[in-house]
């Protein structure tokens, strides 16, 4: 129904009546719970309270949105600092990233890290998941954007306030340091 709508129209709306922004969760809500729950392997529960915090902070702020800018760059960037917000509070660090739904998402890392073909799908997964767990949040972050939510270079430096090159070189050194994991892993199996 809203898949043609532009974001900037239901932002539009939803300024105008508030029972429009309904249109707004149902667009992104599912992607938002994706996001927040690869930042930490949130449970459930956790990731539906950063989940809500979010979409009543994009609500409450909503006049302060820059239509000239993606709109779904501002909710990540809500989403993330909620999310870190959390992890603060909890005095914890985000754990590996465990969805089983995530297979696709790392063929999609180790293809970009020219991984083996001939190695099995199931040790390269384990392999990329252990490595993800033990990376630099902020290394973390960005493959997360990245692979997990593909989101453009600019995107990326939107939803982290990370200058352009900032992001790429994070990504750049990301990859090497899951190579250098990756590697490690096999040599040890």
């Amino acid at each position: 129904m809203d898949e043609g709508v532009p974001d900037q129209e239901l932002v539009k709306e939803a300024l105008a009546h508030r029972d429009a922004f309904a249109r707004i969760v149902t667009r992104y809500e599912r992607r938002i719970r994706h996001y927040v729950t690869r930042l930490g392997s949130l449970d459930r529960e956790t990731a539906k309270d950063i989940l809500q915090e979010t979409f009543i902070k994009a609500y409450l702020h909503l006049n302060d949105y820059n239509p000239s800018l993606p709109f779904s760059a501002w909710l990540y960037r809500i989403a993330h600092n909620e999310t870190m917000s959390h992890f603060r509070k909890q005095k914890n660090r985000p754990r590996v990233m465990k969805s089983e739904d995530d297979a696709r998402v790392f063929d999609k890392v180790v293809d970009d890290l020219d991984i083996e073909r001939e190695a099995d799908a199931a040790i390269n997964h384990e392999a990329v998941r252990v490595a993800l767990n033990t990376l630099d949040f902020k290394y973390r972050d960005v493959l997360a954007l990245r692979f997990f939510e593909d989101k453009s270079y600019d995107e990326i430096s939107d939803i982290l306030e990370l200058p352009l090159g900032t992001v790429a070189v994070y990504l750049n050194r990301a990859k090497a340091k899951l190579r250098e994991k990756l590697k490690k892993y096999d040599e040890q199996n």
